[in-house]
């Protein structure tokens, strides 16, 4: 089964890129040292020159492969999307219960990352923690419909979809499904980045996740909605 995982290919919006990083062994250091770097000291101050002093490459080399910083970054929290989309595939495709395929699938959303050793050039624990800090600088441009024309955020709204579906299997005639689904990823990240820094104004410790704050809200309002 293994085997038959690694072999899944997480499928990016080939706009993000010039070439595809998947295809070279350097195209792979780009990625691994990129998350590595932005989570290391933020988006603001990560630039190409740095990267490639990391990869001991020329610079050059790197705009082969991406336009400027924002592509990469745009590609990076795609992947990410592509890659939380087949966890929640993966993991309520067996299940019957209508209702744990739900809290299954609020589970793999709201819950702290663990590294997947299926793609082993990329650490999602980092790649995470980049997401939760910084995948609003994705998509809050003055370019955001001419990228969301060019499908960049196709990987992000599949998962809001997929979600929704689940939310209206449940519980048909509620009215906001897609409204529910987009506000729960997005607040999960919220929560996460405010649990890990405003802890003063965050309910969650070892007795209380943020997976059970939003299995307990999308179930009341389902709930209520019936």
């Amino acid at each position: 089964m293994n085997n038959l995982l690694s072999n899944i290919k997480i499928e990016v919006p080939s706009g993000t890129y010039l070439k595809d990083p998947e295809s070279s062994t350097l195209g792979k250091k780009i990625l691994t040292h990129s998350i590595i770097l932005i989570d290391e000291m933020g988006f603001e101050s990560f630039n190409f020159k740095k990267l490639g002093a990391a990869i001991q490459s020329n610079e050059s080399s790197i705009y082969r492969y991406f336009e400027s910083k924002h592509k990469l970054l745009v590609y990076l929290t795609s992947w990410y999307w592509g890659w939380l989309e087949y966890q929640l595939v993966i993991e309520t495709y067996s299940l019957t219960s209508i209702e744990d395929k739900l809290k299954k699938a609020i589970e793999v959303l709201t819950r702290t990352t663990k590294n997947d050793n299926t793609y082993t050039h990329i650490n999602e624990v980092l790649l995470n923690i980049i997401v939760i800090n910084e995948n609003s600088k994705s998509y809050l441009t003055k370019d955001v419909d001419d990228d969301n024309k060019e499908g960049f955020f196709m990987p992000y709204k599949r998962v809001v979809k997929r979600f929704s579906e689940l939310i209206s299997e449940y519980q048909p005639d509620y009215d906001y499904p897609l409204s529910l689904a987009s506000t729960v990823i997005q607040s999960a990240l919220h929560q996460q980045f405010v649990k890990d820094h405003f802890k003063t104004i965050s309910n969650f410790d070892k007795q209380h996740t943020p997976t059970q704050f939003f299995t307990d809200l999308v179930l009341n309002a389902l709930t209520y909605g019936k």
